[in-house]
């Protein structure tokens, strides 16, 4: 089984097709562990959750996006500013229909965090004083501190292993300056997001051999 870990998918389904194609994913044998946020923006949540739906090991991470379509689901009443940050594009996606039980199912039950001997995956971040027991639930899917505190601290001192953790991937946010390049990596830090949301790049990587591939939305 090859593990591989995949940013911010934001509706966007031929990219996210075209990443398991490019990297040779097999959908019965390897693993995937999507960071979340495979909702809204882009123009085809619905099928995306589909096609995630069709791999036997999949770890799906909730996101704020995620969380957010799930308030839609759960009260009926889509939040202003959900609609405004791509929720439309997530409702038009199902076409009138509403989110069907399996697809509330994924994401209702996404961790908000996953550890995988070492490792840690989780869509936005965690307090590493406090570490993933003690993170309030807001932190996993909201915080922009550690990718940069990572940033910062890379030239002075980049064998800081934050949390104790051998790496640790997250989605959540793109890079500002080239949101296309793929995974930028920061001490034990890996941001898995290119922009996908934006207009740019999906990056798919293989977590053992670091070997990346990424596709146009």
């Amino acid at each position: 089984m090859k593990t591989f870990v995949i940013g911010d998918i934001h509706g966007h389904c031929k990219a996210l097709v075209a990443c398991l194609k490019a990297c040779d994913f097999d959908y019965g044998q390897d693993r995937l562990i999507a960071l979340g946020d495979v909702c809204d923006r882009g123009p085809h949540t619905k099928e995306c959750i589909d096609e995630l739906l069709k791999i036997r090991h999949l770890v799906y991470l909730l996101g704020n996006h995620d969380a957010w379509a799930l308030e839609w689901v759960i009260y009926g009443k889509p939040a202003k500013e959900w609609m405004e940050q791509g929720g439309a594009e997530t409702i038009l996606s199902y076409k009138g229909t509403g989110m069907p039980r399996e697809h509330t199912l994924l994401l209702a039950k996404a961790p908000l965090y996953f550890e995988d001997g070492n490792r840690l995956f989780v869509h936005a971040g965690f307090d590493p004083d406090l570490g993933v027991k003690g993170t309030p639930n807001e932190i996993f899917i909201w915080d922009r501190g550690l990718v940069a505190s990572a940033e910062q601290l890379q030239k002075a001192d980049p064998n800081r292993k934050f949390g104790g953790y051998d790496e640790i991937y997250i989605g959540h946010t793109p890079d500002a300056f080239d949101p296309g390049r793929g995974p930028r990596h920061f001490c034990n830090v890996w941001a898995m997001d290119s922009g996908a949301g934006y207009g740019y790049n999906l990056t798919i990587m293989d977590v053992d051999t670091k070997q990346f591939w990424k596709t146009n939305v």
